[in-house]
């Protein structure tokens, strides 16, 4: 089996040792990530043009993400993303959780982790 390992650049990949997502049997695994801006949506639409660009370098879309989980520090939050996440994924809704935790800095808003499966 073949893994490929893709990396953004962002600050904490070298810190922390690890890498934006890794491609590995059939799968694409997305690392939780953080967006920048002022506020929740600003973060939300951040972290997804991150995600998104993971994706493409590993041949697949949002379409192809089956599972994804969205940790915020406040849940109250978590609704004003809400159409954003739904224009996102369209007609092909993964499964979702969100968990209310701390992240890695108060002034991160929400953290996003998904998991696709390669088209065939």
């Amino acid at each position: 089996m073949t893994i490929k390992r893709i990396h953004s650049g962002g600050e904490f990949e070298p810190k922390v040792g690890y890498c934006r997502a890794v491609v590995a049997g059939g799968f694409v695994h997305v690392a939780g990530t953080v967006g920048q801006g002022d506020d929740v949506v600003a973060q939300c639409r951040h972290a997804l043009q991150v995600i998104k660009a993971a994706l493409t370098e590993a041949g697949c879309s949002f379409a192809d993400v089956i599972r994804v989980t969205y940790m915020l520090p406040d849940r109250h939050e978590f609704e004003p993303c809400w159409p954003i996440l739904a224009e996102t994924f369209g007609a092909n809704p993964p499964v979702a959780t969100m968990i209310e935790c701390g992240l890695i800095d108060p002034k991160y808003r929400i953290e996003i982790e998904v998991t696709a499966l390669l088209p065939d």
